[in-house]
Formats: C-alpha cells, sequence, structure tokens
C-alpha cells in the first residue's frame, strides 16, 4: 500500500516479497554501524523482521517503517517511517538506505514527507528521533527537517548513550 509520494520517491507499506530487500538492507555496513546486527541472516529471517516488525506495527498503529523507492525504477533503496517504541514516550522517526544511495537527497526527501504525515495526517503533536552519538550525517538530517537536538539518552535494557531530537507540530 502506498503511503505517500515525493517528486523521485514512492513510500509505501513493506510486504514479505520485500525479504530480499530487507536481507541486503540490514547487513549494509552503515546499518551495522549505526544501527546494530539484528540478527538477520536469511530470507526467512528477513521475512520475519517484516512480519514481526513493521507489518505488526501497521496492524496495531496503521504506522510504522515504510519501504522507499525510486519511483521511475521501482527500485527500493532504503526505509523510513515513525515507529512506537515501548522505551519511547514519542513516535520517532527513523530512516536507513543502502550506502549506494545515501548523499543523494533521498533520505531527507522522504523524512520530510514522513514527519509531515505523522504531523499532518496521523495528528501527531511531536515527534522524535534517536541516533548514535557518532552518525554526524543523521544528525544534520534530523536538523535540517527542522528537529532540535534534545539530550543524550540511554532506553532501558541498552547501555549505549543516543542523541535524541524532537519536533513539535505548529
Amino acid at each position: 500500500m502506498k503511503v505517500m509520494e515525493t517528486d523521485r520517491l514512492i513510500i509505501r507499506w513493506l510486504s514479505i516479497d520485500d525479504a530480499s530487500f530487507i536481507l541486503r538492507l540490514l547487513n549494509d555496513p552503515s546499518w551495522l554501524r549505526f544501527i546494530g546486527d539484528k540478527g538477520v541472516g536469511t530470507l526467512e529471517d528477513a521475512r520475519n523482521y517484516i512480519l514481526t516488525g513493521p507489518m505488526d506495527m501497521y496492524s496495531r498503529l496503521g504506522f510504522g517503517l515504510y519501504l522507499t523507492e525510486l519511483k521511475e525504477e521501482k527500485m527500493p533503496i532504503g526505509i523510513c517511517g515513525l515507529i512506537k517504541r515501548d522505551s519511547l514516550e514519542d513516535v520517532d522517526i527513523g530512516f536507513a538506505f543502502l550506502s549506494k544511495f545515501q548523499s543523494k537527497g533521498y533520505a531527507y526527501e522522504a523524512a520530510v514527507a514522513t514527519l509531515g504525515y505523522g504531523i499532518n495526517q496521523l495528528g501527531l503533536k511531536r515527534i522524535v528521533a534517536i541516533t548514535s552519538k557518532d552518525n554526524h550525517d543523521s544528525s544534520r538530517l534530523l536538523e535540517k527537517i527542522g528537529m532540535a537536538y534534545d539530550r543524550n539518552i540511554i532506553l532501558p535494557g541498552e547501555t549505549e548513550e543516543l542523541k535524541l531530537f524532537t519536533s513539535k507540530s505548529k
């Protein structure tokens, strides 16, 4: 199901048919460095990740992480969406793109659309984002889409200190 469209991108729900892409994305060097190893090493693992993560969130909340694909080529390049984690009070925006599609403006385009969707379509009053302290590109992108650094946090059960960014609807 298509959720949003931008000049260059289609942002849509993930399905189990996207398992091969998810397998590639979750094992991309930048994913492993900044997000971490999710233990997705096979197509079956990728299908399970989609079913128990994004698809479960769609059915419970009506939103989640979305596949981001190039409009013309219908080629998946990343994910961008809204996540409700038990460990955060607010919904957070998340994104990740294959290394070869980074620094081309795609993450910015998808994040602007997703933030707008969360505020205007879903009526969210505040959206947050978390990123590792050394992920300077993500921090810059969050600031570029209008979010502001709030403070460092450690999520329950974790040890890594993360940067928390916030955005408020107008």
